[in-house]
């Protein structure tokens, strides 16, 4: 069972979950045990198919660390945080975390684009 750890400990994914944004983007970051890193990575990819099933769901991208590190980083686009909150909170998803490697911990966060003036648009 994957272990959360909140990314921000002064708003945790729970509450993210309550607010009211679209599109948002979640960034999540995976530590794993060396041994348990391609079982992570199996669990993480049940996961995305299963999510890509899921209404609002947009797009998704795992990234490993470079080197010898065993962190992992997903990016998750969504149409909305009502729709992530959706699929998350759903009982078989919930279910499907038991998969995960007992080394891993977990720490998600939900962002929103923001505009920069001469760097990027929102």
């Amino acid at each position: 069972m994957v272990n959360f750890k909140p990314l921000d400990p002064e708003f945790s994914i729970e509450q993210q979950l309550g607010v009211g944004a679209g599109p948002v983007v979640l960034v999540n970051l995976f530590t794993v045990d060396v041994a348990d890193q391609e079982a992570l990575v199996e669990a993480w990819k049940q996961d995305a198919l299963w999510m890509k099933k899921q209404p609002g769901y947009i797009s998704t991208q795992l990234h490993k660390a470079v080197g010898e590190s065993s962190m992992y980083l997903n990016y998750a686009i969504w149409d909305s945080v009502a729709d992530f909150r959706t699929a998350f909170s759903n009982p078989e998803f919930q279910n499907a975390l038991s998969h995960y490697p007992s080394s891993a911990v977990t720490a998600p966060h939900l962002f929103e684009k923001i505009a920069v003036t001469n760097c990027c648009t929102a």
